[in-house]
């Protein structure tokens, strides 16, 4: 499910009308300098791509325990990097060097978070309440989307 809310929220902004977004833009732009149009992009969307990979980071590492943290976070590079090739494909947003190092970092941030606290906290007890407030996060942001925060294009 998050891997599915992250794709709606990265490349169609949380718009339920695709082939608009898609309709939309028809041109592709690339970046393959990072943090050079951050000025362009905004520290806002920077920020927010970093904070919206973290959960990636936690649930990787909730799932895959005995997998070092090199394996995981080629896993969360694979993903952001897909996610930024698809923007390329369908020519939605820009395709952006500074993405794909702040989710990677966003991810690396999730991963080490959870090898910290699990150090202080029994790992199952880590994973029921990651999980809880995970779905509680879930359950609200689609409610606000959907009842709340209206998305125009």
């Amino acid at each position: 499910m998050y891997l599915l809310t992250l794709l709606w929220l990265v490349l169609f902004k949380l718009s339920y009308d695709i082939l608009a977004i898609l309709a939309t833009y028809n041109t592709r732009s690339v970046n393959l300098v990072p943090f050079v149009t951050l000025g362009q992009t905004g520290l806002s969307e920077t920020i927010s791509n970093l904070v919206i990979f973290i959960p990636f980071g936690l649930l990787l590492s909730l799932n895959f325990k005995r997998t070092r943290l090199s394996r995981l976070l080629t896993a969360v590079f694979v993903v952001s990097a897909a996610v930024e090739t698809l923007q390329f494909i369908f020519a939605i947003g820009t395709t952006d060097a500074t993405d794909l190092v702040t989710n990677t970092f966003g991810g690396l941030v999730g991963l080490v978070l959870y090898r910290l606290v699990s150090k202080v906290v029994k790992t199952a007890i880590l994973d029921r309440v990651i999980t809880a407030v995970g779905l509680t996060l879930f359950v609200a942001f689609i409610l606000l989307r959907v009842l709340v925060f209206k998305v125009r294009y």
